[in-house]
């Protein structure tokens, strides 16, 4: 019991509960803007899935499963899914090596200019995403593009190429853009982490004969994998908003679907077609999709953390 001024006591019970009504009272405003801006939004595409509907018109009718099952049928959006699945696999594998690379280099050798390098390689992760489209746009354009204009210059035309509007490279045009925006980023997240590996490690290893490579696998590598499992399944949810937003810029999903995501054939379908109830069931499909990956990332890296 506590003494309260005029010669009251308050109980350790009414203390507490003082102090959830104040910590309810600060968090109240964070939940409600949480609820209206994420669960209602994520439960109404949820419900609108079951529905048929264009979006404009009053008229709406339930149909049930039916926007799922056709999904199955729907040969774009299969290509969607794949292309998806590719752009993640091929845009984590090269992001994550790179950024865990370029990091150890950075951190373990002195390179002359160094912070140049870094200020260089992080600039892309602070430009709009448009921006990068718009840069990536004019790199491979056709008549007057950097890469094309290289190829000529170095009289290698023979391998030029419409970059954009070839079914067989389009999408891994898109890739490039994709790992130019977040290696930066993830570069310098990595680099903060190895950062704070005691030197002594590196010192004691050396004198046992480890040379560079063997001292980021059994030194490096296994010190930061808690900073690398968590910056996985963060990159990986953000790639599939990145892809939308590069495809929508760049290519409009075309030629012929070749570059077509599932977030840019959900648009398409859902404010485009005027089939809103069926893009809200791609919405669930890429949701389940999303969920399941972070899952199985999580599993797939799991350790027990090691401490220094």
């Amino acid at each position: 019991m506590a003494d309260v001024p005029g010669g009251g006591l308050l109980s350790t019970g009414a203390r507490r509960r003082g102090n959830g009504v104040f910590v309810l009272a600060c968090l109240l405003p964070a939940l409600v803007l949480f609820a209206v801006f994420m669960i209602v939004p994520t439960v109404n595409v949820f419900r609108m899935s079951f529905y048929t509907w264009s979006g404009f018109s009053p008229d709406m009718r339930f149909v049930g499963l039916d926007n799922f099952t056709r999904l199955l049928d729907d040969a774009q959006f299969v290509r969607a899914f794949q292309n998806t699945v590719a752009l993640l696999v091929v845009v984590t594998v090269v992001t994550m090596g790179m950024g865990l690379f370029l990091a150890a280099i950075m951190t373990r050798q002195r390179l002359r200019g160094r912070v140049f390098y870094r200020f260089v390689l992080y600039v892309p992760s602070v430009l709009s995403v448009v921006v990068i489209a718009a840069i990536f746009s004019a790199v491979f354009d056709q008549e007057n593009g950097l890469l094309n204009g290289t190829l000529r210059l170095l009289s290698l035309d023979t391998l030029q190429r419409v970059w954009l509007g070839d079914q067989d490279l389009v999408l891994w045009s898109v890739a490039i853009a994709m790992v130019w925006q977040s290696l930066g980023y993830y570069m310098v997240l990595y680099m903060s982490a190895m950062s704070s590996i005691p030197e002594e490690l590196y010192e004691a290893s050396a004198l046992d004969g480890a040379s560079a490579g063997r001292q980021f696998f059994a030194i490096t590598l296994p010190l930061i994998w808690q900073n690398l499992r968590t910056t996985l399944t963060f990159f990986v949810m953000s790639a599939v908003n990145l892809s939308f937003v590069l495809v929508r810029a760049m290519t409009g999903g075309g030629p012929d679907g070749s570059s077509e995501v599932l977030l840019s054939y959900m648009y398409r379908q859902a404010y485009t077609n005027s089939s809103y109830g069926y893009g809200m069931a791609i919405g669930v499909v890429i949701f389940a999709f999303s969920f399941l990956v972070s899952l199985l990332v999580s599993r797939a890296t799991r350790r027990e953390p090691l401490r220094f």
